[in-house]
């Protein structure tokens, strides 16, 4: 941190709050940036990335343990790309001044609405994808023509410090400054009078962000988790369903936000989708513990829960099934390795009925009514997206319509997720708010309006006393017209 105060008088100050005046001042002073400035930001952040690739991914795999640098290239560096480059292409259509009652103008009379930057934006990172989910917001933010503050999750070490150090070859402090630390760290720079704050990670500690951000009533953006729910739909290909449903499980060991959680199957097929789960997981994974390919826990803590709310099921009377290869003993502390898991015979007295699993276990419960499963997601926060899997049909889209989440993706891992421009964010419980294409721009952004008038008169005056004869007449002719017109329509209806 002190290599970020040149300048700063950090006797008056902690390190964060001069940061945050320093990029503030800096902001005040140059005003918003034009296109082409902001157009640089974004190339120098993709910049960063990409010219030390090997760097970021050979310290993410020292954070996790084991963590394939395929899967690292595939969703931390080029999960990013096509968003970050769709934003960029924009920038120009989506600062551009909307003029309102176009018609009004030749009386004098203007008004038109102006995308202006928030000013200094905080980010917090979480620990599961700790690069990408850091850059795409700044890239957003940038595009809104921000200034950037980042905490970067202290869960992944390494990956922070690389961060912190690299950054400062591309970046004034005045314009991205990266932040490291533990847990105090962390809740200082939620507590700072920035601009606007986002934060990407549990719902639990969303809640201590958003605590933290009232009292400087910091607009939050929250990015959060939760038990994504799964139909496999009564015309699903069932085979093709439980490969995907498995593949889509174990991406980074089950460590993603997105991940499915718990599947709905017919009953009547359950057995054969229980079946196909661990074959496919089987063919995936012969071996595992010497396995570079598979994804271990992050660290003890996140190993010991997952594996707690296993044995936890066990232990009330779930039916589990791991599929561990021959020879080998799972799950192992040593290399925070759990074997991919299938639960049944699921109640709520079970912890991993409520708790999000984030690991490589997926629950399974039979229905026989869809109804009663449009039931139980409603009858539970809001997951950051629901998953289907089946034909584009009535029985699809009665579960959109009837349930709640922040997003749809229907027969493919995180489907929602595809298209550069698609909004991505959960609602209620699983977040608030959204970024990725326009959104991000839009929610780091406030859209001003600037009016004025040239006319001889004025308008708003009227509503001073002393109130005219004239104006209460014309008042209740115009009340009449609005009861007159509402009424007919009601009655069309």
């Amino acid at each position: 941190m002190p290599a970020l105060l040149d300048g700063v008088d950090a006797r008056r100050q902690d390190p964060m709050t001069a940061v945050l005046e320093r990029q503030r001042a800096a902001f005040l002073a140059d005003g918003p940036p034009d296109a082409a400035l902001r157009r640089n930001r974004i190339d120098r952040l993709l910049a960063l990335v990409l010219d030390n690739t090997d760097e970021f991914v050979d310290a993410m795999a020292r954070d996790f343990g084991t963590r394939p640098r395929a899967a690292s290239l595939f969703t931390e560096i080029m999960g990013m790309i096509s968003v970050i480059e769709h934003t960029r292409s924009h920038v120009g259509q989506w600062m551009r001044t909307r003029r309102l009652m176009r018609p009004a103008r030749v009386f004098g009379l203007r008004a038109e609405v102006e995308p202006s930057p928030l000013g200094v934006v905080g980010i917090i990172g979480p620990w599961n994808f700790p690069l990408n989910l850091v850059v795409l917001p700044a890239a957003a933010a940038f595009a809104a023509g921000n200034r950037v503050m980042i905490k970067m999750s202290e869960v992944t070490p390494r990956t922070a410090e690389t961060m912190r150090r690299l950054s400062a070859d591309y970046f004034a402090t005045e314009e991205l400054a990266v932040v490291t630390g533990g847990p105090e760290i962390a809740a200082a720079f939620a507590a700072l009078p920035l601009d606007h704050l986002f934060f990407t990670g549990s719902p639990s500690v969303g809640a201590l962000v958003a605590r933290a951000a009232a009292p400087n009533l910091v607009p939050v953006t929250l990015e959060l988790g939760g038990k994504n729910p799964v139909v496999v739909g009564p015309d699903a290909e069932v085979t093709r369903a439980a490969t995907r449903i498995a593949q889509g499980r174990m991406i980074n060991g089950g460590q993603v936000c997105v991940c499915p959680d718990y599947v709905f199957v017919p009953r009547e097929h359950t057995d054969e989708f229980v079946r196909v789960v661990l074959q496919t997981w089987r063919a995936m994974f012969p071996s595992i513990h010497t396995n570079e390919d598979y994804c271990s826990s992050v660290n003890h803590a996140n190993f010991d829960r997952v594996a707690g709310l296993i044995e936890d099921a066990r232990d009330k009377g779930a039916r589990v099934y791991s599929m561990v290869p021959p020879g080998e003993t799972l799950p192992d502390r040593g290399t925070r390795k759990i074997a991919p898991t299938v639960v049944q015979d699921v109640d709520d007295r079970m912890r991993i009925a409520s708790e999000e699993t984030f690991g490589p276990v997926l629950t399974v419960e039979p229905y026989e009514r869809f109804s009663d499963v449009i039931d139980y997601v409603n009858a539970h926060p809001a997951p950051l997206v629901a998953y289907w899997f089946g034909p584009d049909d009535a029985d699809f889209r009665s579960f959109v319509r009837h349930t709640r989440s922040g997003g749809v993706a229907r027969n493919d891992f995180a489907a929602q997720m595809i298209p550069s421009a698609a909004p991505f964010g959960g609602v209620g419980r699983s977040g608030m708010g959204a970024y990725h294409g326009k959104a991000g721009f839009d929610t780091f952004s406030h859209h001003r309006t600037v009016a004025g008038s040239d006319l001889p008169f004025t308008i708003t005056g009227r509503a001073a006393p002393p109130f005219t004869r004239s104006m209460r007449v014309t008042t209740a002719l115009a009340l009449g017209l609005a009861r007159r017109r509402t009424r007919r329509r009601l009655r069309r209806r």
